[in-house]
């Protein structure tokens, strides 16, 4: 399945006009704003908000399955300890250009400015290069589907004037969620020990980027999308295969294993799957199937 996900609207403001136009955005503890050309800068470094201390163990294993509707916990495992999200950030990184769009700052057809910065990041990619622009619709399917780095930086850059300091509103954004073992260094998940976080904090996220943005979640359920002549397929190897898969994000790098944070539903319920430190893709894919037919039972009532 191809991605159609968004219409074209009519006529949309020129991008510079929609960042000349941003209002202050409120951090935790209402901290204050400053909008310039070169984006949103926060005043508050990432370590104001409460720097996380400790280091995340190499390819520490987590798992924990979160009831949606409730955010009640049905089995953890090691859901506390420090792991490197890898690709899982994501998923802060779409949070806050969704709710740019949803707060007017950009739309969906504003145009996102790629550096020589953004057009180096190694992959997995689309291939943008420095100098063009991407549309918000297309670099959110990229982010969702491919999990490409190059427009992660891009978004960054963008929204937050440099990616240290889109990082340091992601961190912020993350304690206003109740994520208190996260701490973020970029938009990407691309290797850095100051980027931490927890299978339990990413649960969080996963439940608030869906209950909260739902216009959106058909961007994780697509298998493949077409972008500048190329079709690119999801990293997500359990949408279209797993009755009731329907996202969210995979991640991996080498410190880290292979993660996988997935939403599924079955029989009228949802939980959120998360899986951290997966030897294989394969195994971390098999423990999720695993575990979504254990606590959503059978596949023959999976809802499509």
């Amino acid at each position: 399945m191809t991605s159609r996900l968004f219409a074209r609207p009519g006529l949309v403001a020129p991008f510079k006009a929609a960042i000349a136009a941003l209002l202050a955005l409120s951090l935790v503890a209402c901290r204050s704003t400053e909008l310039t050309t070169a984006g949103l800068l926060p005043f508050a470094a990432p370590q104001s908000v409460g720097a996380v201390t400790g280091e995340a163990e190499i390819r520490g294993q987590s798992t924990l399955v979160l009831d949606y509707a409730s955010g009640r916990t049905l089995y953890e495992e090691a859901a506390d300890g420090l792991r490197y999200p890898a690709s899982l950030t994501k998923m802060m990184t779409l949070y806050l250009l969704f709710e740019a769009i949803g707060e007017g700052r950009l739309s969906l057809d504003s145009e996102l400015r790629v550096s020589e910065n953004a057009a180096s990041k190694p992959p997995a990619k689309i291939g943008l290069e420095p100098g063009t622009t991407i549309r918000v619709r297309d670099a959110a399917q990229a982010i969702a589907v491919k999990s490409a780095n190059d427009v992660a930086t891009a978004i960054a850059e963008n929204l937050g004037g440099s990616e240290a300091g889109f990082a340091a509103a992601m961190t912020a954004k993350a304690r206003s969620l109740g994520m208190s073992r996260t701490q973020f260094a970029n938009a990407s998940g691309l290797p850095d020990p100051r980027q931490i976080s927890t299978a339990r904090d990413m649960s969080t996220l996963g439940r608030a980027l869906l209950s909260r943005f739902p216009q959106y979640a058909s961007l994780f359920s697509v298998t493949e999308f077409e972008y500048g002549g190329k079709r690119f397929k999801a990293t997500n190897k359990l949408v279209g295969k797993v009755p009731g898969v329907d996202g969210l994000k995979t991640g991996y790098i080498r410190d880290a294993g292979f993660h996988l944070v997935a939403t599924a539903k079955r029989g009228g319920r949802r939980i959120i799957v998360v899986v951290m430190g997966g030897e294989k893709g394969r195994d971390r894919d098999a423990k999720v199937t695993a575990l979504i037919d254990q606590y959503l039972g059978a596949a023959r009532f999976a809802e499509r």
